[in-house]
């Protein structure tokens, strides 16, 4: 297994993770040794792909429509400017013109590598309110004159997939803004539940996974004073259990800090991820994949 850490990442949820405090888990000012707590997430992590791998929960993951990438694709080359960029990621929309009331109950998914799924469709006005987050403008704006339904290609637990989506028109651009209007499938009740007293920490954000599958990029907790985190890897026929923790270095005393820091880390997999769900060994639930725009529907 092969790890690439990159640069801190600056989140709300560090600070509510550092409110909770990084002592109640392996972390600043841990006492118990390195090789009790590898062999103890490597246990943990057996016990999660077992209760897994076969099981009605992962049959149903492998059925359903779960969304592992961007459900909002922009424009064909991208916002042109820095206002419109600032507009976007401030939820900041002005409509200008009138949404559809209605639209058809169901849509149909269809993946790529074969198979195709049903399932309810999100109207245009919900889809736009999602955009706006209920704003009304707000300078600097994008102008959304009007839209129609169309398709779009969505990454998913199973592949790339084509679904019904929202074409929102902005003004100034020959093309649309695309939002998948399909209504994810829910996530199937875990077959075992989450862990007590197992040190290291939950990976609760997936943020990447590689076009060849044969690495995934989480978001990984750690302390102020440890040596950065790291995430052990457990590879099996029908899962990918992820194991969040912390080096412990020469920083690492009693005295730390329990300010929280998260890191982007890459994991790399003997071979592709396919349709095989990625686990948190911790909570023993699929990581959640959150887009730079908000948290995939899955999730919410």
């Amino acid at each position: 297994m092969l790890m690439r850490a990159s640069r801190s990442l600056s989140l709300l949820a560090a600070a509510a993770l550092s409110a909770a405090g990084l002592g109640a888990v392996s972390g600043c000012g841990s006492q118990k040794g390195a090789g009790s707590d590898t062999e103890t997430l490597a246990h943990r992590a057996r016990k999660v792909a077992s209760a897994w791998d076969g099981s009605t929960a992962a049959a149903a993951w492998r059925a359903g429509y779960h969304p592992m990438g961007e459900v909002v694709q922009l424009p064909r080359g991208g916002l042109r400017s820095q206002a419109d960029k600032r507009a976007y990621q401030d939820h900041n929309f002005v409509l200008r013109g009138t949404l559809p009331d209605t639209r058809p109950k169901d849509g149909r998914v269809t993946w790529a590598g074969g198979g195709s799924l049903t399932r309810p469709l999100v109207g245009a006005i919900e889809s736009y309110k999602t955009l706006a987050h209920g704003r009304t403008g707000g300078k600097p704006h994008l102008i959304v004159t009007g839209t129609k339904l169309g398709q779009m290609s969505v990454a998913t637990s199973r592949g790339p997939a084509a679904v019904p989506a929202w074409l929102f028109t902005l003004d100034g651009y020959a093309s649309a803004l695309k939002q998948a209007a399909v209504i994810p499938s829910p996530l199937p009740r875990p077959p075992i539940e989450r862990a007590h007293g197992v040190p290291g920490y939950p990976l609760d954000q997936l943020v990447d996974i590689a076009a060849d599958g044969r690495s995934v990029t989480v978001v990984a907790l750690h302390g102020a004073c440890d040596d950065g985190p790291s995430v052990a890897v457990l590879e099996t026929r029908g899962s990918v259990v992820l194991s969040g923790s912390v080096n412990h270095g020469k920083n690492d005393s009693g005295n730390c800090t329990k300010r929280a820091r998260l890191r982007r880390v890459t994991v790399k997999l003997a071979r592709p991820l396919g349709d095989r769900v990625l686990l948190d060994a911790h909570t023993g639930r699929p990581i959640p994949y959150k887009p730079s725009h908000g948290p995939s529907p899955s999730w919410t």
